[in-house]
């Protein structure tokens, strides 16, 4: 089953909705990266996340999430853009921890609950947007509603799962995101918090064979309007002709001294966990385009 993202908004106007199924991407980044489930738990709702405030921009645009916070997994990394297409990494994705209180994997002991979630957009501006809030509960659901509050003062939602299999592979990941818009009266904000306090769990809902559309119908009702839907999907920019032009930035006089002090070269990807290798006949090439 493909992915899918969808984003509408409901209730006359009053709220905008974003609903998305993530399981094929996550399942890219556990892959790549050879998360463990903790990991991969922390990884895919974050890249969940991205995806879906990734819709929201225009064009061109793209935003870096990053994740920091002080437990074992280290900073969580993601990209995305206006297209859905999302990459990204943790630091240590080799990370083991018992269940939680509840039995369900211990993101928020993963993550650790001191540090920061920052976002940065590239709006095609001379400068790019930054924002940060605290990590308040290192379950990131939790922090990216946080985030929208303090950071961009929309009052919002945010609801993210992954479920991971025994074998590590991921069984199904997805999230919403129902944000506030000006003018929502106050029954309408009541019922909002009453239907998002009654939601059962995202990866419960897709288990039972739930669309991003019936998802948020959960929240809103029928009373729902769909403005767009896109395939989200792993999608990194790295390719041998780009880690070339890095190489030949480097200028002629470094990249002789690699060519004698090493004979090869190795860039490595964290978005994707590929290895770009270059022999010194290579580098020999690039050191002749440097030069001329």
């Amino acid at each position: 089953m493909k992915d899918q993202l969808v984003r509408g908004t409901a209730w006359n106007d009053g709220i905008r909705v974003f609903a998305a199924r993530t399981t094929n991407l996550v399942g890219e980044l556990q892959r790549r990266h050879d998360t463990y489930p903790v990991a991969t738990a922390a990884l895919g709702r974050t890249a969940t996340a991205a995806a879906m405030m990734g819709v929201m921009l225009k064009g061109q645009e793209k935003l870096t999430v990053q994740v920091k916070g002080d437990g074992p997994i280290g900073q969580v990394v993601v990209d995305a853009n206006a297209s859905a297409e999302v990459r990204g990494y943790v630091d240590f994705p080799h990370v083991h921890l018992a269940s939680n209180a509840q039995g369900k994997l211990d993101v928020a002991g993963a993550v650790g609950r001191n540090g920061y979630l920052y976002v940065i957009k590239d709006l095609g501006l001379r400068e790019p947007y930054k924002g940060s809030v605290p990590i308040i509960s290192g379950e990131l659901g939790e922090d990216f509603t946080y985030y929208f509050a303090l950071s961009e003062q929309t009052p919002s939602a945010v609801g993210l799962g992954v479920l991971v299999d025994t074998d590590h592979s991921v069984l199904h990941a997805g999230g919403f995101i129902v944000q506030v818009m000006p003018g929502l009266d106050d029954a309408g904000l009541s019922r909002l918090e009453n239907a998002v306090a009654a939601m059962p769990p995202v990866t419960a809902l897709l288990q039972q064979g739930e669309t991003p559309e019936s998802i948020l119908k959960f929240l809103v009702g029928d009373d729902l309007t769909l403005h767009d839907e896109m395939e989200p999907r792993f999608q990194c920019h790295c390719s041998v002709e780009r880690v070339e032009r890095t190489l030949i930035s480097m200028g002629a006089n470094e990249l002789r001294q690699l060519i004698d002090e090493d004979g090869q070269a190795e860039v490595h990807c964290h978005f994707c966990n590929e290895t770009y290798a270059f022999d010194a006949s290579q580098l020999e090439a690039l050191l002749r385009r440097a030069e001329s």
